[in-house]
């Protein structure tokens, strides 16, 4: 059987000390999938102008973020890389080598999916300044990798608008237009309608105040080219917090 893709939502680095839906869901990330021989981690926060594919031995975790308590800052996860993988990558889409390690869009859902940090792991660039279609595309080249049990996971927010989070309120009801475009992403996953996410900015509701910028949900475009030709999605997870942050998570196949 062929390996799904995954989209996760991986919020505030914070999510992995609290009490949430979301997290709850994100340790259960192992019995979703069969185990992966190795994991392609597609993070929001690791963006370039062209693809890059980090090809480190031993990645380390990166604490790409500041003012948080110290506990987080002591969170390694030590998993060891792909190098031979991680260059086939580039080879299949392109991508420039890089020596990169694990920033919390990866190793987040990664150390609370699969904690014993047994399975290998590298990243995959966004491209903030290049379409969703390019990032379809750019995930089609790895389609392949299915039948190699390799998880192909993008890691982002299926909305992401820092401005107007109301920030400590967990379990506020989500705003109309928060859930307008959730729904309308949700939607348009399992209909597998390519064109539509590929255009969502003229076509979803309030993709805007949804997506002022691109680079959160750019990995979930990568994850549904990954699916191959033809993928639809399946909602595995939907939650809010602060009112308009979605949590949402997606299998695609």
């Amino acid at each position: 059987m062929s390996m799904p893709t995954l989209f996760v939502s991986h919020g505030s680095p914070m999510l992995i000390l609290q009490d949430l839906p979301a997290r709850h869901f994100l340790a259960s990330l192992g019995s979703h999938v069969p185990k992966p021989t190795a994991i392609v981690a597609v993070s929001a926060h690791w963006n370039t102008d062209r693809p890059a594919v980090s090809v480190t031995a031993k990645p380390e975790t990166i604490h790409d973020f500041y003012g948080f308590p110290e506990a987080l800052y002591r969170l390694h996860y030590d998993a060891k890389g792909a190098p031979e993988l991680a260059a086939r990558v580039a080879q299949m889409t392109g991508a420039a080598k890089a020596e990169y390690g694990l920033d919390h869009g990866a190793w987040v859902p990664a150390m609370l999916g699969w904690p014993d940090a047994t399975i290998p792991i590298f990243q995959l660039s966004v491209q903030p300044y290049m379409t969703p279609a390019h990032h379809i595309a750019l995930g089609r080249k790895l389609s392949t990798l299915r039948e190699e049990g390799i998880l192909v996971m993008g890691s982002g927010s299926a909305t992401h608008n820092l401005r107007r989070l109301v920030r400590g309120q967990h379990g506020a009801k989500p705003e109309p237009w928060a859930k307008e475009f959730d729904d309308w992403l949700a939607d348009t996953l399992e209909a597998g309608d390519e064109s539509a996410l590929a255009n969502y900015r003229t076509l979803a509701p309030h993709a805007r105040e949804a997506h002022p910028t691109d680079e959160h949900f750019l990995p979930l475009h990568v994850a549904f080219g990954a699916a191959g030709e033809g993928a639809r999605g399946k909602a595995l997870h939907r939650s809010f917090t602060s009112a308009n942050l979605s949590m949402a998570a997606y299998s695609f196949s």
